[in-house]
């Protein structure tokens, strides 16, 4: 059976986003990008909401080919460096599903002939015949009500929650159903502040 993992980053106070919405107050450093490479290269499909997968397909598929900036210490650089090139190749090549009631994919995304669109009422039937067919694992990247909507379901099995050295008082909740979790794995990187969690989900 296939497993579905989520995989998300969250500040120290639960939140993945702050108030307005913005998920980049958070500590996304390399720590966190190999940990995402890790996932999506282990991934035989990548499950996005509408929202994830139309930010998600307007930057990622060029990352891989992008040209080298000049000073390759900058932000520029970083989010250009081996590992999200690494990223963007596996995202490219990947299967993805996106659940949407909001349309078909246009034609001319750079994700169109990898991508299929699922509507919200038909996901949980599709995610539980996909699960039941192999051994690889499904990837739910960001995607919150997505991902909240699977765990009430019983769909999901592990939560890969990045814990971002961060305090925000308000925001994006990281869940809003209630859950057990089992702790499989606590993870540290040399030069990072972040700790990464890996949970089991307790049926």
């Amino acid at each position: 059976m296939r497993q579905v993992i989520a995989n998300t980053i969250a500040s120290l106070d639960r939140f993945v986003a702050d108030a307005v919405g913005n998920p980049l107050v958070l500590h996304m450093d390399e720590a966190f990008d190999r940990m995402n490479l890790e996932d999506i290269e282990g991934a035989d499909v990548v499950m996005l909401g509408r929202t994830s997968f139309d930010g998600f397909s307007a930057s990622w598929p060029f990352i891989a080919d992008a040209p080298t900036p000049a000073d390759p210490d900058s932000p520029e650089g970083r989010a250009l460096d081996d590992t999200n090139r690494a990223i963007s190749r596996a995202f490219n090549a990947v299967a993805k599903v996106v659940v949407s009631d909001s349309g078909d994919i246009a034609p001319d995304n750079a994700w169109a002939s990898t991508t299929t669109r699922i509507a919200r009422d038909d996901a949980l039937e599709w995610l539980r015949a996909a699960r039941a067919d192999g051994d690889g694992s499904i990837l739910l990247f960001a995607s919150g009500v997505l991902r909240d909507a699977l765990l009430a379901a019983g769909l999901l099995d592990d939560l890969h929650v990045m814990v971002s050295p961060t305090t925000l008082g308000s925001g994006v909740p990281l869940h809003t159903t209630p859950a057990s979790l089992a702790l499989q794995e606590a993870r540290t990187f040399d030069g990072s502040p972040n700790v990464q969690l890996r949970y089991r989900v307790v049926r």
